[in-house]
Formats: structure tokens, sequence, C-alpha cells
């Protein structure tokens, strides 16, 4: 009898084992709240089975894994994201953000990832883009409210050019291919994958390199969680998972200076308010 009782203590004790185990193991599967504007390939887009995929997403989901947490993208409208991340409906922007002085006024940044380089996208036939002279009186396409737009408008009084905008911009490559825009605006890797994906645009010959780079964006106050994600990202740049993300969606080996390869002392962008000089060693377990 008594054999029986320490029997069913024991089973009882090892269930009870197995339940903390298993909360313990749903606590670390707590969601990682990132925004980004879905649709801008091909960084991220919506997978057709549903969900999401693209060169930040593998990013995003590694550094999620890394810290035992589940990848959580909410879809925001690139001209709403930033006010979205200081209304905390989110922690990180995982979409492909600039750092520019601007900004790291209002945010925090981790160091680069990719570089930030600019080019269009035409439509097949058309008079390729060799110059910015080659587009004076034309129109242009651009994501709304991105750093793209800006540059555009900026020069608008210059080229005589007349900025489009759109909320998604994956509808001012349409605007392209219906003709209603001479050419849409983008990053490099956004006109580089369009391409490759649409027989009935091609990307410039001209490209436009700004010196700049992307970096993960967080609210200022999250000192914490920037320096957190900026050394996992550091032991994904010493291991290859950046560089290899870069090479699958773009078709392109990054060169070994590119700053996919880059790790910076201290912690943000160099250069830039919010950036910390204090040396930190990179443990990658």
């Amino acid at each position: 009898m008594m054999r029986n009782v320490r029997t069913k203590t024991a089973r009882a004790a090892v269930a009870a084992a197995v339940l903390v185990l298993a909360a313990g193991g749903a606590q670390a599967q707590e969601k990682f709240r990132v925004a980004a504007d879905v649709g801008y390939a091909p960084h991220v887009m919506a997978k057709p089975t549903g969900g999401v995929e693209g060169m930040n997403i593998d990013i995003g989901e590694a550094i999620a894994k890394k810290m035992g947490m589940q990848l959580e993208v909410i879809d925001q409208q690139w001209s709403g994201i930033f006010a979205g991340l200081n209304a905390k409906k989110y922690d990180m922007i995982v979409a492909p953000t600039t750092i520019t002085e601007e900004r790291a006024k209002s945010m925090l940044f981790t160091e680069g990832y990719f570089e930030s380089e600019y080019q269009f996208v035409i439509k097949k036939g058309a008079p390729q883009v060799t110059s910015l002279d080659d587009l004076k009186g034309k129109v242009l396409s651009v994501n709304k409210g991105n750093l793209y737009d800006k540059w555009a408008t900026e020069r608008e009084p210059q080229y005589g050019w007349t900025v489009m905008r759109f909320d998604k911009n994956a509808d001012a490559i349409a605007a392209v291919i219906a003709g209603r825009a001479t050419a849409n605006m983008a990053g490099s890797t956004v006109g580089g994958w369009a391409a490759k994906q649409n027989p009935m645009i091609v990307p410039s010959t001209l490209i436009i390199s700004t010196g700049l780079v992307f970096g993960m964006a967080f609210r200022l106050d999250d000192v914490a969680l920037r320096n957190k994600v900026e050394t996992i990202m550091e032991c994904l740049k010493k291991d290859g998972t950046i560089a290899a993300a870069f090479e699958k969606w773009t078709g392109q080996k990054p060169g070994p200076d590119a700053v996919v390869h880059t790790i910076d002392p201290g912690f943000g962008a160099k250069g830039f308010n919010g950036y910390d000089p204090t040396p930190h060693e990179v443990k990658c377990g």
C-alpha cells in the first residue's frame, strides 16, 4: 500500500515537472512584435499560402530564434511605421530602414546590415536610364513617405519630374507597367528582385550610391532591446546568416568589405545619435 502511494506521488511529481517545463517553453515562445510594409520585395512579402517571407524576414526570424521568441510581423504602411513604433504597436522595425541623422533623433538604430543604394525600375523596351538627366520632365513612382520619396521630391525643381506616391511599392511598380509612370525609384535590392520576377520591367543601369546603410529601428528608451538585438546581429554576421539572406534573395554575393560582414565597436550606428561607443565582447553560442 505504502509503495503504491509512493509510486503515485512520484508520478505526480514528474507530471508537475513536465507542466513546469511546458509552461517555461510556452513563455520562451512569446511574440517578438516587429513592423514591416509587407509587399516591399524582396525584403518583406506575403506568401501565397499565408504568412510572410523575404530577406528581412529571414534575418528577423533568426534574431527571434536566438531570443527564444516567435517573430510576429505587423503589416504597417510605411508612411505610419515610425509613429506606430513610438505608439508601442510593435517593438522593432524589421523593414529596411535607412539610418539618417534626422531619423536617429527620434529612434535608436543598430549598426548597419545592408548598404542603401538607389535604383530605378523601368518598363522593358523603354529607353534605358543611364543618368538623372534621362528622367527630366518624366513621372517617377515611389512608396509614399520613404527616403526615396524624399530624395525625389527634393530634386523635383532641378529635374522637372513629377513624383507619384503610392502606399505600397508594388503599386508604384504597377504604375510603371501600366505606363502611368516612367520609372519607379527604390532600393537596388528591390529593383533587382522586381525585374527578376516580372519580365515586363528591367532595372536601370544607373545605381546611386548613398554611403548610407539599413539598420533595425527601436524606440529611444529601448536601449536594452537594441543592444540585445545588435549583439545577436553581430553573431549572424559572423556565422554568415545575413550574407546568405542577401545572396538568396538578390542572387548577388556581397563583397568581402560589405556591411553584411562588418562588426562595429560599441552599440548603434557610429556617428549618429544614440551610438554607445562602450566596447563589448561578441559571444556567439
